[in-house]
Formats: structure tokens, sequence, C-alpha cells
């Protein structure tokens, strides 16, 4: 899959949007696939994104099924009065041994490893699934809901920092060594790749707040 994958001409929009903030996303612990649920403030900040998503007037909603992104989704649904399809292959990455652990253990423990990962190798972060592994499972299905979109539709994917930012990289066609170049995204906030004459273009980056740290996985 990759940017020559788009039917240009059809004007969709694809918004990509994290979760909202959780208990571990504070500690700069690793989620990976672990099932966290958000905070009192992560909910709060899904409420407060779903009403300027909801002016988009989106056509159709999809979710990775872990927690904190299916309860992000479901504050967009009941504002926008659209349902949620769960899908497994939007969870974060499957990280192994690194889930649970936190920032400074993960780079007194594997630090050669975390090093590799952050000049863009392919590296399996505590024994998990490669970058390009996760982009094979997520791009796949987002081009598949975006197919069903009508002519300047829009989609919207809850998911996770780094899932979303390895399926951009993919439906931009970037080299996969080139995905660490596009910036995580901070709790609640989203990306918006649209359709060009060539294919997906990337029309905004971690919108939707003023700048906020990046908290998580992908920071």
């Amino acid at each position: 899959m990759n940017s020559s994958d788009a039917k240009p001409g059809r004007g969709r929009r694809v918004v990509l949007w994290r979760h909202g903030q959780t208990a571990w996303n504070l500690e700069r612990r690793f989620q990976g696939s672990t099932d966290i649920e958000l905070t009192e403030a992560g909910l709060g900040q899904a409420r407060r994104a779903a009403r300027l998503l909801a002016a988009l007037k989106p056509d159709a909603i999809v979710a990775s099924d872990l927690k904190r992104a299916a309860a992000t989704a479901d504050e967009l649904a009941a504002v926008a009065g659209l349902p949620v399809t769960h899908d497994s292959a939007l969870r974060e990455t499957y990280a192994g041994a690194w889930q649970g652990l936190t920032h400074e253990e993960i780079v007194e423990r594997y630090g050669e490893q975390y090093a590799a990962w952050k000049r863009g190798e392919p590296v399996r972060r505590g024994g998990g699934e490669l970058e390009t592994e996760v982009a094979d499972r997520a791009a796949p299905v987002v081009l598949a809901h975006a197919d069903k979109l009508p002519d300047d539709g829009t989609l919207v994917v809850v998911s996770h920092g780094g899932t979303i930012r390895t399926t951009i990289g993919r439906l931009l066609g970037l080299e996969a060594h080139h995905w660490e170049g596009l910036g995580g995204l901070s709790n609640c906030c989203w990306s918006v790749l649209g359709e060009g004459a060539r294919g997906w273009r990337l029309l905004e980056h971690n919108a939707g707040t003023l700048p906020e740290p990046v908290l998580g996985d992908d920071d």
C-alpha cells in the first residue's frame, strides 16, 4: 500500500486522531498494546476535541479496540451521531519486554535497541513488532474505510501515536527510515490527510491545541 492507492479527484479526507491521556502517558511508561484506560483529564481532552472534530461533519469513525482509543472515539460518536467500527489492526505497536517500562528503564536496559530505533533502523522493540509490520496491518484498514467514503467525505481514525505515524508514512509513500521525521502526536491531537493529484497529502499534523508535550510511546 502506498500513496498510489488513493483515488485522486474524490476529495476525501482522513483524520487520524490520537487517544486522550492515560496514567501511563503521565508516567512515561511504554503502553504498546497494553489496555490502559483514559484518565479523567484524558476523557476531558476527548470531549473537547470531539466538539472540534464534529464540525468537520465526519461520515465514518473507525477506532482501535483498546479502551483508551475506544473511549476517545465514543465521545465523537456521541456528538456526531455516528456508530464506531472497532478494529484490532489499529492497536498500538506490540513492544514485548518494553511494555510497562518507563522511558528511563528502556534507555537503561535496552539502550542500543532504543538508539537504533531512533536512528530509523528496523528494530523489534522488546522483541515485538517492526514499524513496517504495524503499517502493514493498519494502513489497509484505513484505506478500506476511506474507499467507502462519498466524494468529499471525511473518515476519522482513532488510534495511537506510533500506529498513526507509521500509517501516515505508508500512505504518503515515504521510505520507512524517514518515518521518524514525522513528529509524535500529543494526546487527543490529530493529523489530516487529503487527496491530491498524486495521492494522499499531509494537510495538518499534530493539530488541535496549542503545542503540548508529546507523552507516550512515540516521544
